[in-house]
């Protein structure tokens, strides 16, 4: 099982998680399948952004009403853990929706997983869109 994303969007998500040290930044994969075609940065609107992250409502149903409406589909999201490490925590088990893409940033580096039924995620490889 592998992720289809460009260099320059992982890129951007590691820029982003570097900015914000000590907060948990977020965001949406919007695509197709399993290719990301683009990433919509959203605002962490967790009670915690210090140890744990909730997507901005607001873009997330703006995000399906534009996937509706014949735009990219939300088929996962990014997030990052700044004293963690670059795998799904118990936090991240406990709100995982099946069927989804979880991209998470850790000190420098960058791990992909795929939210599987009860928490549980399978480790997903990431494949470089500019080298297909």
């Amino acid at each position: 099982m592998e992720l289809t994303i460009s260099r320059a969007l992982l890129d951007e998500i590691r820029q982003a998680a570097q900015a914000s040290p000590d907060r948990e930044i977020c965001g949406l994969l919007l695509g197709r399948n399993s290719v990301v075609a683009a990433i919509r940065p959203c605002a962490n609107v967790a009670a915690d952004p210090l140890d744990s992250f909730e997507i901005d409502p607001v873009a997330l149903i703006a995000a399906h009403r534009a996937a509706r409406a014949g735009g990219m589909t939300p088929i996962g999201h990014y997030h990052s853990h700044p004293r963690g490490r670059a795998a799904p925590s118990r936090r991240d088990a406990a709100a995982a929706q099946p069927g989804s893409y979880w991209i998470i940033v850790a000190g420098g580096e960058v791990g992909c997983w795929f939210a599987a039924s009860g928490g549980r995620f399978v480790a997903v490889a990431l494949a470089d869109i500019d080298n297909r």
